[in-house]
């Protein structure tokens, strides 16, 4: 696995405690109030789907898990959260793959360094996601596909990952950083560096930086209308990628913004997160992931 955080010492995360022992319920308060007239609520029957916790190198995260309820070997795909945490939304997109006939596990990934479910959007950046190591997130989603593969019905030969915002870029790193996954679906994540997204050194690349490198397909699901995600990075991305061997390939909704999957929020584009939805899992089939 290519290291894509050298400069980070592992004391950043091995040394630290558990902020995040459990998930909390609902919704984040930064992202209230609900669009109750545009949520999807997926239920859990003929699945197993509740918390679980992750052995990682330190000790162990909670993270939110659904598969089917019969016996299997089960394609496993890793869902890797929004800025909010792995709140309500997260998990139904989690029962939304094991309705599909996949084991789906979101892990905790702020698990030490803070609880964001009742914090501001800007507390959350400023005191926790700023203070992520991307070494840590990596190595806590190596230690997620390992749980699946031994204690979750799922398939270690048919790995895939998605995530959302702070987790599509994510998506795009662990590809590069794990090049056994099969196919990733990165949406509305950051591609490039920028005042406010900067490289540092507990964050040290962007997914621009890895493209001609990455070989792993990811789909990247984008929206023109994104403020904080300029269409010239997203064309940049592009370029690069196509300078690669991935296969990747990216779409841009003309009519979306920033989040247009969230049917939580005002952002959702019920048009385009059909459509993405459905393109992401053909994506994922294509690629041998499903």
């Amino acid at each position: 696995m290519e290291d894509l955080t050298a400069t980070v010492p592992s004391k950043d995360f091995t040394r630290r405690g558990f902020l995040v022992t459990s998930l909390g319920v609902g919704f984040a308060l930064a992202v209230q109030p609900i669009a109750a007239q545009t949520l999807i609520t997926t239920d859990s029957e003929g699945l197993i789907a509740g918390e679980v916790k992750i052995p990682v190198k330190d000790g162990e995260i909670p993270a939110y898990r659904a598969m089917p309820a019969a016996r299997g070997a089960y394609p496993i795909v890793l869902v890797v959260q929004e800025i909010f945490g792995v709140h309500e939304h997260i998990k139904d997109i989690c029962r939304r793959f094991a309705k599909m006939g996949r084991t789906a596990i979101a892990p905790a990934l702020y698990a030490r360094q803070g609880d964001v479910s009742n914090m501001e959007t800007n507390k959350i950046l400023s005191d926790v996601v700023s203070k992520v190591p991307d070494e840590q997130v990596m190595s806590d989603l190596d230690a997620t596909v390992a749980f699946a593969g031994k204690s979750a019905c799922g398939n270690p030969k048919k790995v895939s990952i998605t995530g959302f915002c702070w987790g599509g870029r994510i998506v795009w790193l662990y590809a590069a950083h794990n090049p056994a996954v099969k196919a990733g679906g990165a949406w509305y994540g950051k591609l490039v560096a920028s005042p406010n997204a900067p490289k540092t050194p507990l964050q040290p690349a962007m997914p621009i930086d890895i493209a001609t490198k990455l070989t792993v397909p990811v789909l990247g699901l984008y929206g023109a209308k994104d403020q904080g995600i300029p269409v010239e990075s997203v064309e940049a991305m592009r370029a690069e990628l196509a300078k690669g061997r991935s296969r990747s390939e990216i779409i841009v909704y003309p009519n979306s913004g920033h989040g247009f999957n969230a049917d939580y929020r005002d952002s959702y584009n019920p048009t385009d997160a059909k459509d993405a939805w459905s393109k992401l899992n053909a994506w994922f089939k294509k690629h041998g992931a499903a």
